[in-house]
């Protein structure tokens, strides 16, 4: 039997965190092989040429695409779309799938979509569903790509129903739960004592694992969101907390957080640095000293990781802005605003308050189900590939009842 050819398309780092299982359980898979599709920031150096990380994971990468952001503008992404799009369609020429597989609501991955789905390849999008209304265009894209794919492989319950809701038809929507769980369970991350040397940290001081992006819909406003967020950090450190700073995503105002970032390093300030990437391992690790009640550690931003992964680990997390507005979440997230004082207070809440602390490593995780990427890789050997998949059809009725409409 002819193994089923698995496109799987990659453009952050974030995201091929995420994908890795789903990666591995397609290898895994005896009726199945994969096709590394490449792109975004994991081909920029400015933002950590993350694709050393998949090579040192062993996965071969078939197609590398480059996606350029160049301006800081609106018109920047659109262009950014408009050539992902031709790119990646000469690149599934090239190879020719039997299914193209992407992740959640990046610019890079809607382009990949909008390929693959005008070339007539099956695509199975993981993580629609989800809400978050907070001033980015990731609602728009996101449902915008579950319109357009014909599989959907869901992170938690809720999700799946406004899938469904969109008018999807309920035999294409599996709700697997969160893949990085996966990991997470088996223990795939970096250990206490590799964490301890490789970011040369004293665990029996507090830590703080710092990620914020821009949105967006306001990324003029990113210099002036991130200011005060790294004026806390900045206090928070001369407390003798211990500040991991890592780089944003390549978005639309991620340079003028960036250069933020860089400027506040030149101060040189104590128990601070700054990293383009932890990679996948490192970033988890630092998540899953949370485990040990003798250390105190938080992750703080605006990152989807913070309200995703963190209740894996019980870690305590304050979320930033708006960014993940409407998220669900579990109970280990503090909500602040972009101020000093508020983002200051919460992480000391997070560090300090031992009844908090303990709420969230005994609170539940929403997105927990387990083997999130042997389920997928599951439906992606058995679904049948005939017309029935690519011929969508609505499922709303179109009337109404009620002021609802059926």
């Amino acid at each position: 039997m002819t193994k089923r050819k698995i496109a799987v398309f990659t453009g952050n780092r974030a995201e091929y965190g995420l994908q890795y299982p789903i990666l591995r359980a397609i290898e895994a898979h005896p009726d199945l092989s994969y096709l590394l599709i490449v792109s975004g920031a994991h081909l920029d150096p400015e933002f950590g040429s993350t694709r050393q990380e998949i090579e040192r994971d062993g996965f071969r990468i078939d197609e590398e695409i480059i996606i350029e952001m160049g301006e800081t503008s609106k018109v920047a992404t659109a262009v950014a779309i408009g050539s992902g799009v031709l790119s990646i369609s000469r690149a599934l020429k090239r190879i020719n799938p039997d299914i193209m597989v992407v992740y959640a609501d990046r610019f890079e991955g809607f382009a990949a979509v909008i390929a693959a789905t005008q070339m007539n390849i099956p695509t199975a999008h993981i993580e629609g569903g989800d809400i978050t209304e907070g001033g980015a265009l990731d609602d728009s894209v996101r449902h915008a790509m579950t319109k357009l794919a014909h599989l959907h492989f869901t992170t938690n319950d809720q999700a799946a129903t406004r899938v469904m809701a969109m008018g999807e038809e309920p035999w294409r929507v599996h709700n697997v739960g969160f893949p990085a769980i996966d990991l997470i369970e088996e223990g795939r991350f970096a250990s206490e004592r590799d964490v301890q040397q490789r970011l040369d940290l004293d665990l029996s001081r507090p830590v703080v694992l710092f990620t914020q992006h821009s949105i967006t819909t306001e990324f003029e406003a990113s210099a002036g969101q991130i200011a005060p967020v790294l004026e806390a950090m900045g206090r928070l450190a001369s407390n003798g907390v211990q500040v991991v700073l890592t780089y944003p995503n390549n978005d639309v105002g991620g340079r003028t957080i960036v250069d933020a970032l860089e400027a506040f390093m030149l101060q040189r300030p104590a128990n601070v640095q700054l990293h383009r990437s932890l990679g996948r391992s490192l970033y988890h690790g630092v998540l899953a000293l949370a485990r040990n009640p003798q250390i105190r550690v938080a992750c703080v931003g605006n990152s989807s990781s913070g309200i995703k992964e963190t209740p894996a680990f019980g870690c305590p997390t304050v979320n930033i802005g708006s960014r993940q507005q409407g998220r669900l979440r579990g109970d280990n997230v503090i909500d602040a605003d972009y101020d000093a004082d508020q983002v200051f207070e919460a992480v000391n809440k997070c560090l300090f308050d031992d009844q908090f602390r303990q709420r969230s490593r005994d609170g539940d995780n929403p997105y927990f189900k387990g083997g999130a990427g042997k389920c997928v890789a599951k439906v992606l050997a058995e679904v049948s590939l005939d017309q029935s998949l690519i011929r969508k059809r609505m499922m709303l009725e179109g009337r109404s009842q009620d002021g609802w409409f059926r």
